[in-house]
């Protein structure tokens, strides 16, 4: 489909419309484990979902050494938390052995004990003892006891120090991080060609921008960092345990196959129902964009019913892809949470009775029991995070794709022109397509002198915008080139060429604001004396002294305290301040009535003098005194020449004409002095 159809059939489509997103729906056979469909295209799913992850990870490149150091700091938090259980062990052992101490009899060696309990037949005793250090008679060293314990406490306030100031540095680092990647974002939406964005939603883009960004950064902040910390502490408690008692450590492992199964299963299903979740937040977004913008349009056509219907749908669509992910992926906590139950009762059985075999000191399986309880912790976090992590990854996917989009071709930048350029437009042999398959303009040659009105007639999808919109550059030629003052515009940089035309369009788009800057926005270093002199011109100035806040007026949302025509004067006059070489009006009338239409047309006519303009119109009065008019059929000039010699010739302008003004010619003369026949206004009468 041609671009341009795209685009009409995007603004075309009102709120209630569902055909612009059918793409985010889901078949209602829909499982997990499926192939991952929309609307029968397959999904942009983590396809890779690694090398979406290795490249997220990749975005702290820049902050390399900081994030050494940063891992550095969990490091040591790291070792100081895992040497602390084993010290604490120390501190259980010393309690153990003065009560035991105490309960044996002063002066005997703790062999003659073991013996005697030998002798007694008491060998579960006499075992206990050989694991210990007991001295008997003695009872509870509350010296070394302090010592171990102080030493306990040091160890945990350093460790927390070390995560407060790890923590502290990394939010700084991921915060300039996603800066930078919110700043490439929009610079890289600034070289995007309008192709990119005429077959999609600006909801789903601005879904990318901001949800998805904002998605990473929650992601990076708490799923990555958690992840280092966890991985960490997982490495080191481990490693601690086959130093206490290696047996007991390959109990307490059977944790992780059984995790990585869970991790495996679950979270594979869940990354797609994730990906779901956020097209189809870009897709509910662009409804609710869609209908915010066309608010009026919808109580006009009375569509509310249907905009709330579409809303309804797309948001329970939402909630079953949202509610099935989050459902997923938070079943993997119960599950973890049952593997470190049952690793810690097996820890605990296993570790009593290699105590009574005399095979390992209360302390040791006191420290293990510790371990393995932490040990779980960390399994158990990472698949908490695993739930916010594949929702990120998500996310990252769908931003890399905005920034892997292909760019509009670099600007040669080559040639530049004069700070005022005279006007002299010519065409030679153009040839531009939307799409390869479907010609639009062929072999278009065209000269306008400098100072010439040239006016584009046609019936719609003749190819009048199109024809601007190859003069501006906001698509490349095909074939063929345009020359503005015999310089080819692919040799002129956008900005530069820009910056000699000036631009009305049919939609009269104001910023937020006062009416001074928006009509500064045409020249941002303009005084307000020229402010002042660009509104005279241009017929704003009448309107804007009948304000109470006069030019220092604040526009309200969306322009609404503003007449349409109103609002199309302001248009023009911030083209009038910018002075442009060249002008182009796009249907800059269409949306006035008729008695606005004449200061329009005041306004236009200053705003033409001394420059070359292109003038689209339907409204064939608007444009009877152009020097050329250039009546389009399919992309191609099939008629050239003033009104007068084209009404002679008879041909399609004629018949377009006649179609617009069939009526008596009293109409045509009534039209003519800016006012209507009774019963028929003349923003009414059919156009073409």
């Amino acid at each position: 489909m041609a671009r341009k159809k795209k685009q009409e059939a995007a603004a075309g489509s009102g709120a209630g419309a569902s055909t612009a997103d059918d793409e985010f729906e889901l078949p209602d056979d829909y499982t997990p484990d499926a192939d991952d469909w929309f609307g029968g295209q397959p999904t942009k799913k983590a396809k890779q979902f690694w090398p979406a992850a290795k490249r997220l990870i990749g975005l702290i490149g820049p902050e390399k050494w900081l994030f050494a150091f940063v891992t550095l700091l969990v490091v040591g938090s790291v070792v100081l938390t895992v040497i602390a259980p084993k010290v604490l062990g120390a501190a259980m052992d010393v309690i153990f052995n003065g009560i035991l101490g105490s309960q044996l009899p002063a002066g005997v060696p703790l062999e003659a004990v073991i013996e005697q309990a030998r002798a007694d037949g008491n060998d579960q005793f006499a075992d206990m003892l050989t694991g210990t250090d007991v001295v008997p008679g003695e009872g509870i060293d509350f010296g070394r006891l302090g010592t171990l314990i102080l030493i306990v406490l040091a160890l945990y306030l350093v460790a927390s120090f070390l995560m407060w100031l790890q923590g502290f540095l990394l939010n700084g680092l991921v915060m300039r991080i996603v800066y930078k990647l919110r700043k490439d974002i929009e610079e890289k939406i600034n070289r995007l060609p309008l192709s990119y964005f005429d077959g999609r939603q600006r909801g789903d883009v601005l879904s990318r921008v901001t949800n998805d960004v904002d998605n990473i950064q929650q992601a990076l902040q708490q799923a990555f960092s958690q992840l280092v910390q966890s991985a960490l502490m997982i490495i080191g408690i481990g490693a601690m345990m086959f130093v206490v008692s290696w047996q007991l450590a390959l109990i307490a492992l059977i944790a992780l196959p059984l995790s990585g199964i869970i991790v495996g299963v679950v979270g594979v299903r869940a990354q797609k129902l994730f990906t779901a979740q956020w097209k189809r937040t870009g897709a509910l977004n662009g409804h609710i964009e869609e209908s915010f913008t066309g608010h009026e349009l919808i109580r006009v056509f009375n569509q509310d019913a249907a905009s709330h219907r579409e809303f309804d749908s797309r948001n329970e669509s939402l909630f079953d892809a949202s509610f099935k992910a989050q459902a997923l992926s938070g079943s993997m906590m119960p599950a973890m949470q049952f593997v470190q139950y049952l690793t810690y009762v097996l820890v605990a059985v296993v570790g009593g009775l290699r105590v009574t075999a005399g095979q390992m000191t209360l302390g040791d399986v006191t420290a293990f029991i510790q371990y393995s309880r932490e040990f779980a912790q960390p399994i158990g976090e990472i698949a908490g995070m695993a739930n916010m992590l594949q929702s990120g990854v998500a996310s990252a996917e769908r931003t890399f794709e905005l920034l892997d989009a292909e760019e509009q071709e670099p600007d040669t930048s080559s040639e530049r022109l004069p700070d005022r350029a005279t006007g002299h437009v010519r065409f030679e042999e153009v040839a531009f397509s939307y799409d390869p398959e479907q010609s639009l303009i062929e072999d278009l040659s065209l000269e306008v002198q400098p100072g010439q009105t040239v006016a584009i007639v046609g019936p719609t999808g003749a190819g009048k915008t199109t024809l601007v919109n190859l003069i501006m550059r906001f698509y490349e030629l095909d074939a063929g080139r345009i020359l503005l003052d015999g310089v080819d515009i692919t040799r002129i940089s956008r900005a530069d060429l820009r910056g000699h035309v000036g631009m009305v369009l049919q939609d009269a788009w104001l910023f937020g604001g006062t009416i001074r800057e928006n009509i500064r926005y045409g020249r941002l270093d303009a005084t307000d004396d020229e402010v002042v002199a660009a509104a005279e011109a241009t017929m704003v100035d009448r309107f804007v002294r009948q304000l109470p806040e006069g030019y220092d007026t604040v526009i309200a949302e969306n322009a609404s305290s503003l007449s349409a025509g109103e609002r199309q004067l302001l248009t023009i006059a911030r083209a009038f301040l910018s002075d442009p070489s060249l002008l182009i009006l796009d249907e800059a009338t269409s949306s006035v009535d008729t008695r606005t239409e004449v200061l329009v047309q005041q306004a236009m006519r200053a705003l033409r003098a001394d420059r070359t303009s292109f003038v689209i119109a339907h409204r064939l009065s608007t444009i009877r005194d152009a020097d050329t008019i250039l009546m389009m059929e399919h992309g191609r000039i099939v008629e050239q020449g003033s009104h007068e010699e084209l009404l002679e010739r008879r041909g399609a302008y004629a018949e377009l004409y006649e179609s617009q003004f069939s009526a008596p010619a009293a109409e045509a003369v009534a039209h003519d002095h800016g006012s209507a026949p009774h019963g028929l206004p003349a923003e009414g009468r059919p156009t073409a």
